[in-house]
């Protein structure tokens, strides 16, 4: 069953026959098949949800599937967290290279719609513990009580510390606001019209930009260690 660009039966599959040792490949199928929805719909929040509630749901129903004796359930649900994370993290990336690109041509963060895509970025991380808050609920509420406290320790493992996701958003705020007051410095600015053409076509510019990322990536380009660079 497809939902949100999500092959739900897939996921559900490989979490239900997945041991200790295949957690890396579940990470990676999370992280591969949330960057696929992402780039298959505008990179609006509500898309962003309905994306991460989706594997999120997949993943607990797998797992809940699983069979296998001593499965470490906590560990299997974190792999997903952490692929989620680093699916989301390449859309905040996104964001901030859109965003960027925009001010260097002289938009105006004040502009409602842009101020929306700042205040959207900084809420990304609370959309990925939201998603797995409802999973864990949903988990409870189906009988999957096995379930509810290994999405809690989940959840409390990585709420005490910023998840990637969280550490590139709070930088992007940052290092836009320093790119305006530059650009502020500098004269640059957008006539009306042509800011309001940009601000019209963020969503769809922000999924472009993420597209290009991934394909750079699958060529061997190096814009995850770019990011961490710009992280550190």
């Amino acid at each position: 069953m497809i939902k949100h660009g999500i092959d739900q039966e897939a996921l559900i599959k490989q979490f239900s026959q997945a041991t200790a040792k295949q957690g890396e490949a579940l990470r990676k199928a999370v992280s591969e098949a949330t960057l696929k929805a992402l780039q298959g719909r505008a990179l609006t929040l509500t898309n962003i949800k309905q994306v991460l509630g989706t594997v999120a749901k997949a993943a607990s129903t797998g797992a809940a599937a699983n069979a296998l004796p001593a499965v470490d359930l906590e560990g299997l649900l974190a792999k997903a967290f952490a692929g989620m994370d680093a699916a989301l993290e390449q859309a905040v990336q996104a964001n901030r290279k859109a965003l960027q690109q925009m001010v260097e041509q002289g938009a105006n963060l004040r502009e409602t719609q842009l101020k929306k895509a700042l205040a959207d970025i900084e809420k990304m991380e609370d959309a990925l513990f939201d998603a797995v808050r409802k999973a864990a609920g949903g988990a409870g509420a189906a009988g999957g009580g096995s379930l509810h406290g290994p999405w809690a320790n989940v959840l409390g493992a990585t709420q005490d510390k910023s998840t990637s996701t969280g550490a590139l958003a709070s930088s992007t705020v940052n290092q836009l606001m320093d790119s305006v007051q530059q650009s502020v410095r500098e004269g640059r600015a957008l006539g009306l019209n042509a800011s309001q053409a940009m601000l019209d076509g963020y969503s769809t510019l922000v999924s472009g930009v993420l597209i290009g990322m991934s394909e750079a990536l699958q060529q061997g380009g190096t814009a995850p260690a770019a990011a961490r660079a710009k992280k550190a």
